[in-house]
């Protein structure tokens, strides 16, 4: 079975950090473009960060630039979002994600909530 376990989410206050992790199993992550994706009440999904596949290039969008860092471990096939100067903007359920041509995968999400 093809899972994306996503843990880590919890409640913060303003411009405190939560690391959030996930775990495939079923694939291989290294095939895979990898990224994290969030929620907010009433809004769109957005991507926060991506690693490229095929040269492991990252993108991060303004919004989080900066306070982000995406991380991944192939071997262990987990990727890490380290979030830092969380803002209550931030809050929102953050899914993670692999993708490639053949497959488009996401895990459950897991809910942040930043206090302010």
């Amino acid at each position: 079975d093809v899972q994306l376990q996503a843990s880590g989410g919890g409640l913060v206050q303003a411009g405190g950090s939560l690391r959030l992790s996930c775990a495939a199993s079923g694939f291989r992550f290294d095939d895979y473009a990898i990224g994290w994706f969030r929620q907010a009440p009433g809004k769109g999904r957005e991507g926060v960060s991506c690693i490229s596949s095929s040269d492991g290039s990252i993108y991060y969008p303004d919004s989080v630039k900066g306070r982000f860092t995406v991380s991944s471990d192939n071997a262990k096939n987990t990727v890490h979002l380290q979030m830092n100067s969380l803002k209550p903007e931030d809050t929102a359920v953050y899914y993670c994600r692999a993708w490639n041509m053949n497959n488009d995968y996401w895990g459950q999400g897991t809910l942040v909530t930043v206090s302010s």
